[in-house]
């Protein structure tokens, strides 16, 4: 078939099965989309190829789809301020230099290391987040964490009285229309549709559960990772990004919101990044990626976007291998898209 990036189509063909069984791709450009299907969703317990119907675990997607997008959304309607301390809004957190802002944009310089963290139960590994602390060179660097988005999940239960996994329902899913998106725990009805991730030591594979440990026991109150969702949800969220903030008329984000995502909000000798997302190029694309083989490219002001889906950690993780790979598609898909 025809494809509007044949280079990169090939490249992530020429890719399977050894960095991945399966992916899904979609591709958008103003008002054509592209979607390009591969591979095997399971090689263990036995093989199932892969549909367009799957669900992935997006793991760190979680971040810009629900808690980057949540935390937007409250600073627009002016309940929250980037600039204002964590502390003033989930006084349990100890250190008072650590401003939303820092957490957004993986600034805050804390330093994340928790003693057995793996051992730990929810409770516990809440209360050891809550302890943690920043260095002195807050602000200044850029340290790529879920620590700041867990904490800032723990922030938004603050504001709502209720488990993250319930506000991001509310406030992403539901407005979106992202009908086949959701958290764990699934129903045994909808576990043939979501793709596995990877083998644990005593045998059994993940299917339906977090891959993200510490989401994993952190359950509902995770604001690092835990979505599961479709390339046609995905589509939906990244259409409303294409759209500068407007979903079917109506503002999701105002335009104070679009352009304060589409600058650079890290100091200049740093990686340029902005609330949640990384940046690309110039002018700056939005891009994120997921532990689990998973990336978003959103490039408003051309109205173009890419979203990978892969099951790159199913069965085992290879992970020093898979990051030359993914940047080498990205990389071509960005040459392909600005010709």
């Amino acid at each position: 078939m025809m494809t509007m990036y044949p280079e990169t189509v090939q490249l992530i063909q020429e890719k399977m099965p050894t960095v991945f069984p399966g992916a899904v791709l979609r591709f958008i450009a103003g008002e054509t989309q592209e979607t390009q299907v591969f591979g095997q969703a399971a090689l263990l317990p036995k093989t199932e190829p892969m549909t367009k119907d799957h669900l992935f675990d997006l793991a760190s997607l979680t971040k810009v789809i629900c808690t980057t997008t949540v935390l937007l959304k409250l600073w627009d309607q002016g309940k929250i301020e980037m600039e204002a301390p964590l502390t003033r809004w989930l006084p349990a957190f100890k250190d008072d230099r650590v401003t939303i802002k820092h957490l957004l944009t993986h600034t805050a310089a804390i330093n994340t290391w928790i003693p057995h963290r793996d051992q730990l139960g929810a409770a516990a590994l809440r209360k050891a987040y809550l302890q943690l602390e920043s260095s002195d060179t807050i602000g200044q660097t850029v340290n790529y964490t879920d620590t700041g988005t867990i904490l800032l999940g723990f922030l938004l239960e603050e504001l709502y009285q209720k488990p993250v996994t319930e506000i991001f329902q509310e406030e992403v899913l539901t407005p979106l229309g992202m009908k086949n998106s959701g958290f764990p725990p699934f129903p045994p009805s909808q576990l043939p549709l979501i793709v596995p991730t990877q083998q644990q030591p005593d045998g059994s594979i993940l299917r339906g559960i977090t891959h993200d440990p510490k989401a994993r026991v952190l359950g509902n109150h995770a604001g690092n990772a835990g979505l599961f969702s479709t390339v046609d949800d995905l589509t939906l969220f990244v259409q409303l990004l294409l759209a500068n903030g407007q979903q079917q008329g109506a503002p999701l984000f105002s335009e104070k919101v679009m352009q304060a995502l589409a600058q650079r909000q890290t100091p200049e000798s740093t990686k340029p990044r902005t609330y949640g997302w990384d940046l690309l190029g110039a002018p700056y694309q939005l891009f994120h990626t997921g532990y689990t083989g998973t990336f978003l490219a959103v490039d408003i002001p051309n109205k173009k976007a890419f979203i990978f889906l892969s099951n790159r950690v199913h069965p085992v993780d290879h992970r020093e291998s898979y990051l030359g790979h993914r940047d080498e598609i990205l990389q071509c898909y960005l040459k392909e898209s600005a010709e």
